[in-house]
């Protein structure tokens, strides 16, 4: 089952307070492991999702742009912070605050990477989620082509008036 297979509903799932999702992928963003908290949440079994791109569980609300960041960040060594909203198998939906980092091998060498989502704070949903609407809105508005680039730049305003960077100001969210 790919993500064009999956019709987005208004349902939301909450994490619980105490819920880590973990996976890991390979280099190219396949799945090889989720944990027990991932299967429930994804509404997969572990035999469907297990080898497939990650990328099943994005929603349809979230920029191109903040996966850009996301891989750009990950593929240059360093970790990162991220609000993301994912879909679950049936449609439904679910907020995640996202730490993802290069898994590396004894010498260094990167192998995958790791991430693990908990509950985001409640009052950064309405904030984030402002942003990326207006992210995706520019998205669509320019056309595929030049979608990533005009997004960016809209994200990039958002924050030079804040004076923060994206991860600065994801981590302000989650402890306002």
């Amino acid at each position: 089952m790919g993500l064009r297979d999956i019709v987005p509903t208004d349902k939301e799932i909450v994490m619980r307070e105490d819920d880590f999702i973990v996976s890991k992928t390979d280099l190219k963003g396949r799945i090889t492991y989720g944990n027990k908290t991932f299967i429930e949440f994804s509404g997969f079994e572990e035999k469907e999702i297990l080898g497939i791109q990650h990328n099943v569980i994005r929603h349809p609300d979230m920029p191109r742009a903040v996966f850009k960041l996301l891989w750009q960040s990950i593929q240059d060594g360093k970790e990162i912070f991220a609000y993301v909203k994912n879909i679950c198998k049936n449609g439904s939906f679910y907020w995640v605050i996202a730490n993802v980092t290069p898994s590396v091998d004894a010498s260094g060498q990167v192998l995958g990477y790791y991430s693990v989502r908990r509950k985001p704070h409640p009052r950064a949903i309405p904030v984030i989620s402002e942003l990326y609407r207006q992210m995706l809105e520019e998205e669509r508005r320019v056309g595929t082509r030049d979608a990533i680039a005009a997004s960016t730049q809209l994200m990039e305003k958002f924050l030079g008036e804040k004076d923060m960077s994206y991860e600065q100001f994801v981590l302000s969210l989650q402890s306002a």
